[in-house]
């Protein structure tokens, strides 16, 4: 069965589509492409299980392939020359697509390189990671990392569509695949409590990688996102709650070395150290704090910051974080499961001293 979400923001009106085996479904691609150019932009671990997939359904198209390393370490400048300069070569013109077949990074880059090249050019989102289906390939933000700040260099660029093969999920590492989790549980405590529950109750199903149970779970985590989106699309206001526990999240991706933790490891730390806030400036029960830590611990994820990275440099890193406003610190709360609030102006001090005798 085939799921069709559609987002609606300023800038553009697209679907989301969800199902099994929507890579063999040429027509949800087709419909979708400006004119007979495409370059599929994939990574060295997906390209051998679904690029000549993609390419099959393209064959009356001029389909130009990069195929680039895997990994959150290539998501730099330097990557993102690396596209211009294929599209270059390749004599791409301003109506050409541009396809993401991959994970976040995948995602990030081409959506940038799309937003930059001849001033923006179209691109399609096929997400094949669980986390870039929940949460990466939906609603436009696209960035590359710095070196001393992730996601602070890219742009607000929306796909034509979202393609979401459940399929693909089979293929995926287990790591990754937990990892993934980290973004789902976030939607529930940000906005659904009942969805918090089902993932408590079928999290067995999930973590066998049920199809029918993984096709809900995403469809609610992308229609609770289309509708953050929808409201603010430029994350100035009500979308900033999907950053729940990221703000600690980047600071410890930053600092431990990008590929350290998986974005979703350092999700699943965030969101306790939010929990654990949370409890303090917001009355947050410490019993809703044992069932996220509970939740994520049979997932498989970490709970706890690591000891290679001291408080001092994380809260330093956390300054630098681009949802930071000058030397204050904000952050996504949580006032109970499924109602997030942003904090604003949280003191540096207490926090360290906090953090520090945790």
């Amino acid at each position: 069965m085939l799921e069709r979400i559609d987002v609606t923001v300023a800038s553009k009106h697209y679907p989301i589509y969800i199902g099994k085996d929507l890579l063999n479904q040429s027509h949800l691609i087709i419909q979708h492409l400006s004119a007979r150019q495409i370059m599929i932009v994939t990574n060295s671990s997906v390209a051998p299980y679904y690029l000549s997939k993609l390419q099959a359904q393209l064959h009356d198209y001029q389909c130009d392939t990069l195929i680039l390393p895997d990994g959150e370490a290539y998501k730099t400048l330097e990557t993102l020359a690396t596209i211009f300069t294929h599209l270059i070569e390749h004599r791409h013109h301003r109506d050409t697509t541009l396809i993401a077949l991959g994970g976040g990074v995948i995602g990030d880059l081409t959506g940038f390189a799309a937003a930059c090249y001849m001033r923006g050019v179209d691109y399609l989102q096929i997400p094949t990671t669980l986390l870039a289906q929940v949460d990466a390939a939906i609603g436009g933000k696209t960035a590359v990392n710095h070196p001393q700040a992730k996601n602070l260099i890219g742009a607000f660029y929306q796909p034509n569509a979202v393609i979401i093969d459940v399929t693909t999920l089979s293929s995926l590492p287990e790591r990754e695949f937990k990892a993934g989790l980290a973004e789902v549980i976030k939607y529930g405590l940000i906005a659904d409590a009942t969805f918090f529950n089902w993932l408590e109750l079928h999290i067995d199903n999930i973590l066998a990688r049920d199809p029918a149970t993984l096709t809900h779970l995403i469809k609610v985590c992308c229609q609770i996102k289309a509708n953050l989106v929808a409201q603010d699309e430029r994350d100035k206001g009500l979308r900033r709650l999907l950053n729940l526990g990221h703000t600690f999240a980047h600071a410890l991706e930053t600092g431990l070395g990008y590929g350290c933790y998986l974005h979703g490891e350092a999700v699943a730390v965030g969101l306790c150290l939010a929990a654990e806030v949370s409890q303090l400036l917001s009355n947050f029960p410490y019993s809703d704090i044992l069932r996220i830590k509970q939740l994520i611990a049979k997932i498989g994820l970490p709970i706890a910051l690591p000891n290679t990275l001291s408080i001092k440099q994380l809260l330093s890193l956390m300054t630098n974080d681009k949802k930071a406003k000058l030397s204050n610190l904000t952050l996504i709360l949580l006032k109970s499961i499924g109602l997030a609030y942003c904090e604003h102006n949280v003191d540096y001090q207490w926090l360290y001293n906090y953090l520090k005798c945790k």
